[in-house]
């Protein structure tokens, strides 16, 4: 009788122990935990900068940030958590470029400038060189970049955003604008015989119908954003006023706005100054790039309309045609210009959001050189900083969750060793990069 008694014993306790192991393998597993400890902390948002602070991430997300204990590290640290210890640096927001070409590379016109890469470059050939882009972004603290079109690879940007989603490819997140759009005689590739086919740099189109169509196509095929370029070619007038050639109708520009909308994507405008621009504000742009030349009664419309300003201004500070030439003064406007009226869409209020037009400066330059120029034209650092973090997250329609310190927000952070509001150009030697909650640059602590 006995071995009918221990028999039923012994089952139900393999059962049980069955049983306690399907619940372990089926349970829902816990995203990895990793804790950071800040020496000083700029979360994108405040003002002031908080002190001694511990940031909480598990998987992807920011779950909390509080002030450090006694012991700087949290006592109730969960086993097999990573702790990164950055108590002698400043952390930061991943930064955000709002305005990048990362099918470009600061052309050099003795290999041929702009056209070699139209005329002779295989796109697989760009799309390589875009990959080391992209690479170079992430490892200077730029974890987000709005990408304002192809330069003539067409739907590239695509791929290559597929490509760091995949994890194929390191690089930052990607909004992208794919091929960008303008009309006939508004943009390269120019002075070729009249009777030969050249490629353009974008998509062309004349007329409401023209530009919708592109528009529709260009979302289609997964435009985060539609570029459009209201003006072309500028010069010195006889009144010594920089004038810019404008593309598109009113007409054309709202129909592609409409449509955009349609899709909840919204437009950007190239746009330098005079009738174009004017158009491009009355078209009913989301943020005008560049704004080379601002009227006073354009930044009230502007502030009027809520439109941002992405105003890439060290681009326009290298390269200059010797002084005595026609392009020579034409280079040299721009820049003045464009720094009077950056003054005055500051001190108005005008939304602003960090951008460089990187690739237009070639890739091995700092992307952050950007920061002291905008200091220099009447930002405090702090406001520089914002522009690169929770300003330009909400341009892209992503605040809270990008350029940000914060519960909820991605686990996107960087950190340099120094105070970057004494020394703006700190931020031109980022030591640390996270994305997603990976570490992808570790060079200012160990790890434990």
């Amino acid at each position: 009788m006995k071995r009918w008694i221990v028999l039923p014993t012994v089952l139900l306790s393999l059962l049980g122990l069955i049983s306690v192991s399907w619940a372990q393998k089926n349970a829902p597993q816990l995203a990895p935990l990793t804790v950071i400890r800040a020496g000083m902390l700029i979360d994108g948002v405040s003002g002031s900068v908080r002190r001694d602070q511990v940031i909480t991430i598990r998987g992807n997300m920011i779950t909390n940030v509080a002030d450090a204990g006694p012991a700087g590290v949290p006592s109730d640290l969960a086993a097999g958590a990573t702790f990164i210890d950055l108590s002698q640096a400043t952390v930061l927001p991943g930064l955000i470029d709002g305005h990048t070409h990362i099918f470009l590379q600061g052309e050099d016109p003795a290999e041929g400038g702009y056209d070699i890469q139209l005329l002779k470059y295989p796109l697989a050939f760009r799309a390589a060189r875009a990959t080391v882009s992209v690479r170079r972004a992430l490892e200077q603290g730029f974890t987000t970049l709005r990408d304002m079109e192809t330069e003539g690879a067409g739907y590239g940007d695509v791929g290559i955003k597929q490509a760091i989603e995949g994890g194929y490819i390191p690089g930052p997140r990607l909004f992208v604008s794919t091929r960008a759009i303008s009309t006939t005689g508004g943009y390269p590739l120019e002075d070729y015989a009249p009777e030969i086919e050249v490629p353009k740099g974008v998509q062309i189109i004349d007329g409401p119908v023209e530009a919708r169509k592109a528009a529709r196509e260009q979302l289609d095929h997964g435009a985060d954003w539609i570029k459009v370029y209201m003006t072309h070619r500028s010069w010195v007038g006889k009144n010594g006023e920089l004038v810019s050639q404008p593309t598109l109708t009113v007409e054309e520009l709202r129909t592609i706005v409409d449509e955009t909308h349609g899709w909840g994507k919204k437009v950007a405008c190239h746009a330098y100054s005079g009738e174009g621009l004017q158009r491009a504000l009355d078209g009913g742009c989301d943020s005008i790039e560049h704004g080379l030349a601002l009227t006073d009664a354009q930044i009230a419309q502007m502030i009027r309309q809520g439109t941002w300003l992405c105003a890439t201004l060290s681009v326009y500070y290298g390269d200059w045609a010797p002084a005595d030439t026609p392009d020579g003064e034409r280079d040299r406007k721009r820049a003045s210009a464009h720094e009077e009226s950056f003054r005055k869409a500051v001190k108005a209020g005008v939304k602003i959001a960090f951008g460089t037009d990187i690739g237009g400066i070639p890739w091995t330059q700092p992307i952050a050189q950007e920061f002291p120029r905008m200091v220099e034209f009447g930002m405090t650092p702090m406001q520089a900083i914002q522009s690169a973090t929770s300003r330009a997250a909400e341009l892209l329609e992503m605040k809270g969750r990008l350029g940000v310190i914060a519960p909820g927000a991605y686990a996107d952070v960087v950190a340099v060793s120094g105070d970057p509001l004494a020394n703006i150009k700190i931020l031109e030697n980022v030591g640390f990069v996270m994305k997603d909650g990976k570490v992808f640059k570790n060079d200012l602590g160990p790890k434990k």
